[in-house]
């Protein structure tokens, strides 16, 4: 059941007859052009899907990776304990420095 050369002939001669002998280049050339562009596309498409499945099986998302917090040094003793301590003495005086040396219970004589 497919075409003979008899309805070949046929069709190209009711082409010829319809759209004329200028026309028919023309039409011809626009359906190679989209014949192409249609098998360019397809083929496009199918490297796509090729390469999309590649991928998906060598490629292994992770998880987004989350920041460590960053370890902050104690204090070196709470607010508390701090207030709680008494302020350092400043250190006395030598005692060669400020002259003879003095008893705290005894008292100057004159």
């Amino acid at each position: 059941m497919g075409l003979g050369t008899p309805e070949i002939i046929l069709i190209a001669l009711a082409l010829l007859l319809i759209f004329g002998a200028k026309r028919i280049p023309e039409i011809a050339r626009g359906l190679g052009k989209g014949m192409r562009e249609f098998k360019d596309a397809t083929k496009d498409i199918q490297r796509e899907l090729t390469v999309e499945d590649s991928q998906r099986s060598t490629y292994r998302p992770q998880p987004p990776a989350q920041a460590a917090p960053q370890p902050q040094a104690p204090p070196a003793q709470p607010p508390a304990q701090q207030a709680a301590q008494p302020a350092q003495a400043a250190p006395a005086p030598d005692a060669a420095a400020s002259g003879p040396a003095q008893a705290p219970d005894q008292t100057p004589q004159s």
